[in-house]
């Protein structure tokens, strides 16, 4: 089963998909972690470092190449997997950033996101762009603006392709978070009889 987790910066995505590996690890089932980055960050905090503020054609053509490196490379991973496969963020995040940013959707995206593995659940971890706000400045490692969550937040809900998320709400502690994925995924697994379907059971 391969499960996508998507969202805005603080809303725990990376959190939430290594708690639903552990989750799964400890019921005695495989379960692979993979992040799909794009050196955004690292980017941010070397702009800063430096005074250097990249334009945003040259920033989205940098983050894209990193991200679609490693998304090409997870999925190499993940069909080599016979377990639940947890990928922390996918292509979906960087058409939220184009939009944000105002720069074209492009087909290259596009295309990937139509030719590769279609998850099983892609998820979208709701939140408050005020509370996540307040979780990136408690972690210290980085820094993102208010407005620019809010606009992402934003730019998410306005993808076409956003109909085709599972939203679930991120607030709270992180076993509360847990609690509704494990939720959404028995959901997902479950046929119109109520049976497993072949994608698996959820992780216990």
């Amino acid at each position: 089963m391969l499960i996508v987790l998507t969202g805005i910066d603080g809303s725990g995505k990376t959190t939430a998909a290594r708690a639903l590996v552990d989750a799964a690890r400890r019921a005695g089932k495989g379960a692979l972690f993979l992040g799909n980055y794009a050196g955004r960050r690292q980017m941010s905090l070397i702009s800063a470092r430096l005074g250097i503020h990249l334009p945003p054609r040259l920033a989205d053509c940098l983050e894209t190449a990193v991200r679609t490196f490693n998304v090409l490379n997870s999925h190499r991973r993940a069909k080599r997997f016979p377990g639940l496969v947890v990928m922390d963020r996918d292509l979906h995040c960087q058409l939220a950033l184009r939009r944000m940013q105002g720069l074209p959707r492009g087909r290259v995206l596009l295309f990937l996101i139509r030719t590769l593995p279609q998850p099983d659940l892609l998820i979208y971890l709701d939140i408050d762009p005020r509370e996540a706000h307040a979780r990136v400045l408690a972690r210290g490692t980085d820094s993102e603006r208010l407005e620019d969550l809010e606009s992402l937040r934003d730019a998410y809900r306005s993808l076409p392709e956003f109909t085709g998320f599972t939203s679930i709400p991120a607030d709270g502690q992180p076993a509360e978070v847990l609690a509704r994925l494990h939720a959404a995924i028995t959901n997902a697994c479950k046929g119109p009889a109520g049976e497993h379907s072949p994608a698996g059971p959820a992780p216990a």
